[in-house]
């Protein structure tokens, strides 16, 4: 199924490589098996739990094991640091 996903700040450097670059803020759309969650397009991207704060499924913030629909938009999210 088909969902778009869009990488924010250092997690752009996880976009696949048939994305342009710079893929930071510009949503890309991915073919993903049915049923998907969230844990599993970070598994599919390459992406280490670790390294998100927080997903976004249309608009609203959502557990890891949401399972997503075809049409999802999915926004990702790092920590941000700051000084």
């Amino acid at each position: 199924m088909q969902i778009t996903v869009e990488l924010l700040a250092t997690l752009e450097k996880y976009a696949p490589e048939t994305v342009q670059r710079p893929a930071a803020g510009r949503p890309f759309e991915l073919d993903v098996p049915e049923p998907s969650t969230i844990t599993g397009v970070l598994t599919q991207l390459g992406i280490p739990e670790r390294e998100v704060k927080v997903a976004f499924v249309d608009g609203r913030a959502r557990a890891s094991i949401f399972r997503l629909a075809p049409g999802a938009e999915v926004g990702i999210f790092p920590p941000i640091g700051g000084g």
